[in-house]
Formats: C-alpha cells, sequence, structure tokens
C-alpha cells in the first residue's frame, strides 16, 4: 500500500468568516497555508454566497457550505455538517471569534482546533490564543496569525501575500455583451457599505465625479447588490455610457467586470476588497472607518481619507451629526487623483 503522507499533506478545515471583504482576506490565511506545505489540503466551511469567491481561490480543495444566517446558531444544520467532517481533518482554524463559529470544528472531533479566546470558547478550542492588538493590527493579520505557529504569530513580522481572485474571461466576453457595455475604459464605483451612512460617500459625489469621467471619455460602471439598486439610479440617471448593475449580477460577475475597470472609486466595503484583489487601480474612500485597519491589499490602491479629529470613530451613523470626514471629501480631489494615477 502507498504512503499516504508521501502525496497529501495535512488536512486542514477552516471556519471562514461572514461578509465578503473578510472572506478575500482570509485568502491571504490559505495562501500562507499552501505556502508552509504545498501538499496540505484545505477544505473551508462557509456560507453558501460565499462560494463564487472561494472558487477563484487556487488554495482551497472544498468549499463546505454551511447554510445559517448572520448570528444564527442553528444547531442541526451545524452539527449536519459536522457529522460529514468527522475523521477527515488534523487541524481546524477558526478565523471568527464567535462561540458558534466553532461549533462544527468541535462536534465534528477535529483533534487540533485553534482560534482566539473569545465568546468562551474555551470547551470549542483546545488551542487558544491571546490576541494582541498592537501586534496584529489588521483584520488580515490577525487571519494570517491563526495559519502560523504560535511563537511565529506573536512576533507580527510574518509576511502577508496578497488575495488574487482568477478571473473567468468567458464570462466577462458574455457579460459585456449581455449588458451592452461599451469598449470605453471602464470605470467602477461602488457606493455602498453594508455597516452603514458612516461609511457612504455622498451619491452626489458620486454622480459628479461620473460625469466628469464619462466627459473625459470613460464609461461608468455602478456595481452592488440589489439594495443598491436605489443609489446606482441616483448615480447613472440621464448620464451617458455610465451603466447601473447593481442588481443585475452575481458575485462571480462582479469579479469579472471589476478586473475589466482600469480604475474604482469605492467605499470601504466588500467590493473595495475584490476590486483589489482582481488588480484593479483602487481608489478608497474612508469615512468612520480606518485605512489601517481593512486596507485594500494590494499596491495598486490610492487612499482617500481626511484624518479629522473624530476619525475614525466606528460609528454606523456620524455621532456628531455631520459626517465631515466624507462630506469635505469633495469630487475633485478624487478626480485629480484617478487623472493622475498610472494605468495599465
Amino acid at each position: 500500500m502507498a504512503d499516504r503522507s508521501a502525496t497529501v499533506g495535512e488536512r486542514i478545515l477552516v471556519v471562514g468568516p461572514s461578509w465578503v471583504g473578510d472572506m478575500v482576506m482570509a485568502q491571504s490565511a490559505l495562501m500562507t497555508l499552501k505556502m508552509r506545505d504545498p501538499r496540505c489540503r484545505i477544505s473551508v466551511v462557509a456560507p453558501p454566497w460565499s462560494r463564487p469567491i472561494l472558487e477563484r481561490m487556487n488554495a482551497i480543495d472544498e468549499v463546505v457550505p454551511l447554510d445559517v444566517g448572520h448570528g444564527e446558531v442553528a444547531w442541526q444544520t451545524r452539527y449536519r455538517t459536522a457529522v460529514t467532517l468527522k475523521g477527515r481533518f488534523d487541524r481546524a482554524i477558526v478565523l471568527p471569534r464567535s462561540w458558534k463559529a466553532a461549533l462544527v470544528p468541535f462536534l465534528a472531533r477535529i483533534p487540533h482546533r485553534v482560534g482566539f479566546t473569545g465568546e468562551q470558547r474555551v470547551i470549542l478550542l483546545n488551542e487558544r490564543r491571546d490576541l494582541d492588538k498592537s501586534v496584529l493590527d489588521q483584520t488580515v493579520k490577525r487571519f494570517v496569525s491563526l495559519a502560523l505557529p504560535d511563537d511565529e504569530a506573536r512576533r507580527g513580522d510574518f509576511d502577508i501575500p496578497h488575495p488574487r481572485l482568477e478571473i473567468d474571461s468567458d464570462n466577462l466576453i458574455n457579460l459585456r455583451l449581455s449588458l451592452g457595455l461599451s469598449s470605453r475604459p471602464a470605470v467602477g464605483m461602488m457606493p455602498g457599505a453594508e455597516y452603514g451612512p458612516a461609511k457612504q460617500w455622498p451619491l452626489g459625489y458620486f454622480r459628479e465625479l461620473a460625469c466628469a469621467l464619462v466627459e473625459s471619455g470613460h464609461e461608468v460602471r455602478v456595481l452592488g447588490g440589489p439594495k443598491d439598486v436605489e443609489a446606482g439610479d441616483a448615480i447613472c440617471r440621464d448620464v451617458p455610457h455610465s451603466h447601473n448593475l447593481c442588481g443585475k449580477t452575481r458575485l462571480a460577475d462582479a469579479v469579472d467586470l471589476l478586473a475589466d475597470c482600469h480604475q474604482v472609486v469605492t467605499n470601504d466595503s466588500g467590493l473595495m476588497h475584490v476590486a483589489a484583489a482582481v488588480g484593479s487601480r483602487v481608489h478608497a474612500i474612508y469615512g468612520s472607518s480606518s485605512p489601517a485597519y481593512t486596507p485594500p491589499l494590494t499596491e495598486r490602491a490610492t487612499i482617500h481619507y481626511l484624518a479629522l479629529s473624530c476619525s475614525p470613530c466606528f460609528q454606523r451613523t456620524c455621532p456628531l451629526g455631520h459626517t465631515n470626514c466624507l462630506n469635505q471629501l469633495r469630487p475633485a480631489q478624487v478626480l485629480e487623483a484617478m487623472t493622475s494615477s498610472v494605468t495599465p
């Protein structure tokens, strides 16, 4: 009988996060695992919506869908999933810090279960790490640290590979035809931010910028989910060569459409991280959040952040009622940065 260990390395189950941007950043941890042990086999437990993103990551061998709502316990669903995983893994890495996220690896009796201390996970995890926020000051650093030995993770001087999502060229061609897109150089706009209005640049500013870009020969593509349809309409109404694609495309389509954009203008959102991972030049707008904590992971990014005395507050709505951190960032400033950016 052939020696299995000669062909297959450690079998690792990763419990993924529940947000688009976090899922993209999680790829840095998956890439780290593969670079450390190219023979390892990585499976990711994740919400079904994230499959189109995970399938574009070449470090993943298997996606295990866990169909539970955000914050739901859903004991039976988690138990049924755990039963299918018993005996298949050597180690589990739990990226989220909630106790619910650690349930599946515990119920599956995976022998080595690692994650950060929090939410009374004493029994659920058997390697619990303290989170030193002064060392692990970014979300992506925290994810990558869990893929490393604890002593190395504590130093905080490890490399962080940038996420890279694969592109489906055939799908992009079909999208260009079916959506009536032109051959003009495309600029993507993402006006949404799930967290709240304190992270959303004014729609009037997006529209003003769109008009200027179209006048200079660009095509504008506004991307987002069904909740962003009205925002897309507000930006694109009566603006030629602009397309409101919010709610009209799948998540996998957004990956390909953003890869086709020379530049993108985006709030601090999940699609910002997608744009970074497909190589677009990113103009990232920060209001209540901080570019030090969740930066776009690319060398091709321009950060637009006023760093007011009240920033970052990390609130969903401005506690002072003025949202100056966004309102005082004028479209002309962003346009100037885009004009001076080097495009491919």
